[in-house]
């Protein structure tokens, strides 16, 4: 199982790149106030897209982050998953917000290649997420932090789309946060992994 160290040796060289690609943090949210948040109506399809593939996205790491409020062994990491859902619920109920509020659909059909299709992004599979319901128990912890890293950097890349393309600002700024929390996120995983 050579897969996980190659997501970890593709994680490391890029956080050590992006400490400061940000020009200016956005300011943090509270957790219950992100949901409220309202977007303006002008944005084009760029802000639609970065939405919709991260709200797939998020309902990936909602899935696998049941799992390991379940499943962990470390409780650091239980209590981790546990902070990552309720942060992705909120942003959850915005994105899908703030599309309805467009006229968008909230639902659009993932195909597997959906990420290639826009950006070259590979997705998570629903075999490998479905694999940490399976896993040994001993290898858990090892196996979701493998997989959830490269989870974590995808809504990183996602966010570039919207930071580089997008019109909205409320979808910029939200593209910022993804940014400074799921690098925050991985940085404490890597901790995890090393600990």
């Amino acid at each position: 199982m050579k897969r996980p160290l190659i997501a970890a040796a593709l994680i490391v060289p890029f956080l050590l790149g992006a400490c400061g690609t940000a020009k200016e943090p956005a300011p943090p949210v509270a957790a219950q106030a992100v949901a409220e948040i309202k977007a303006g109506d002008e944005h084009n399809d760029t802000d639609v897209m970065f939405l919709q593939m991260l709200a797939y996205h998020q309902k990936q790491g909602l899935q696998m982050t049941t799992t390991a409020t379940k499943r962990a062994k470390n409780p650091e990491l239980k209590n981790l998953a546990q902070a990552i859902q309720l942060t992705e619920k909120d942003e959850l109920a915005m994105i899908e917000s703030w599309l309805t509020g467009w006229g968008e659909d909230t639902k659009v059909d993932q195909a597997p290649s959906l990420h290639a299709d826009h950006g070259g992004l590979p997705g998570t599979g629903d075999a490998e997420i479905k694999a940490l319901t399976t896993v040994k128990a001993a290898a858990f912890d090892t196996a979701f932090l493998n997989l959830f890293l490269a989870h974590q950097h995808q809504a990183m890349e996602m966010s570039k789309i919207a930071l580089t393309g997008g019109k909205n600002d409320e979808t910029k700024k939200f593209a910022e946060r993804v940014q400074q929390s799921r690098q925050g996120e991985i940085q404490q995983m890597l901790k995890l992994m090393n600990g």
